[in-house]
């Protein structure tokens, strides 16, 4: 197998890990809101670390090929669909017990 082929297969797998822990991050932040005394602090911290390993995800795994970024960024977005997938995308209720507003 070239060298290319390998370090193309190890992209999408890679780029599928970090969109699970960048998205899936975002999950627990967005669950953690309810309880926090300081949500702007859970909220920017969590970006930034999130963002910073998603990054440095690209990064490494780019290694200067474009191809790779795209492959990567590929598997991150698949991520992104199999976690709304697996957790439902309207099924998030922040403070559970409280009555929704239903217009009839």
């Amino acid at each position: 197998m070239p060298d290319w082929a390998l370090h193309s297969a190890i992209a999408f797998p890679a780029g599928f890990s970090l969109g699970l822990f960048y998205f899936g991050g975002l999950f627990w932040t967005l669950k953690q809101l309810v309880i926090a005394r300081r949500t702007k602090l859970l909220l920017f911290g969590s970006y930034l670390v999130r963002l910073g390993v998603a990054l440095s995800g690209f990064y490494l795994v780019s290694q200067g090929y474009w191809e790779r970024i795209v492959i990567c960024l590929l598997g991150f977005l698949v991520a992104r669909f199999y976690l709304i997938n697996r957790l439902g995308a309207g099924n998030f209720d922040p403070q559970p017990g409280m009555e929704k507003d239903v217009i009839p």
